[in-house]
């Protein structure tokens, strides 16, 4: 077994022999587990988000703004790149990063993963997606509530691993959109990152996801946070 084989919650596992294709904007009808998060859990949670979310914002401004600044000084094309992707309860949100590609080889379905050494990423975006600092408009996605500062990360629609849909690849893949994606994840503090060129690595970030849907709580999101701060002062594996 390699250190990517790892099994999914039994919580989670459901019917996969529906041929069920979820549509964006709708739920799948039995496909999707459901788990009951506590009113004052699920309160607490939006309120650190919003708290959390709102200070960053003020805090790194003057960062944002320069980073900005770079970016139009680098290349020509607008700051912020726009992508659709997959929200709560299978809903399309259009989520902020900044770009970090050249106008032209944006790509705005997100299928085409960005690899290590990819021609596509300006000068300046190789450093922001080196410190993951492109990531940071999604402040503003967090702040209006489309999404966590915890929670399984935000994938585009259509997103491929190993050359398939994730949904074909991990049968309960929709499982974990029942909550808002997040900034970070347990996925990515256990340095599940970059490109899923085989089938054991997607599996594995997708089974961090419903473990983290399954045992979700204030503790963890905290734990998780302070994680994900650590492993970026000690260099961050973004690329």
């Amino acid at each position: 077994m390699s250190a990517y084989d790892v099994h999914l919650p039994g919580a989670f596992k459901v019917d996969t022999s529906s041929s069920t294709v979820a549509v964006p904007g709708q739920l799948l009808p039995g496909a999707m587990a459901r788990r009951d998060i506590p009113q004052r859990t699920a309160a607490g949670k939006r309120g650190m988000d919003i708290v959390i979310s709102g200070i960053a914002l003020v805090i790194l401004f003057p960062l944002l703004l320069m980073v900005a600044l770079a970016i139009k000084l680098d290349s020509s094309g607008p700051v912020l790149f726009r992508q659709k992707r997959w929200g709560k309860d299978c809903k399309v949100i259009e989520v902020f990063k900044f770009r970090s590609m050249r106008l032209e080889d944006c790509d705005a379905s997100g299928i085409a993963q960005t690899t290590k050494n990819d021609c596509r990423v300006t000068r300046i975006g190789k450093i922001l997606r080196r410190t993951n600092v492109d990531e940071l408009p999604q402040l503003f996605n967090v702040l209006k509530g489309d999404m966590s500062l915890v929670g399984p990360r935000c994938h585009a629609i259509g997103m491929l691993a190993a050359g398939k849909l994730y949904e074909d690849l991990v049968p309960v893949y929709h499982n974990r959109h029942v909550v808002r994606p997040g900034l970070t994840g347990l996925a990515q503090m256990r340095g599940l990152r970059g490109p899923t060129d085989r089938p054991s690595k997607a599996r594995a970030r997708i089974a961090s996801d419903l473990y983290y849907i399954e045992n979700l709580s204030l503790r963890l999101d905290i734990t998780i946070m302070i994680g994900t701060v650590i492993s970026e002062l000690k260099g961050g594996k973004g690329f």
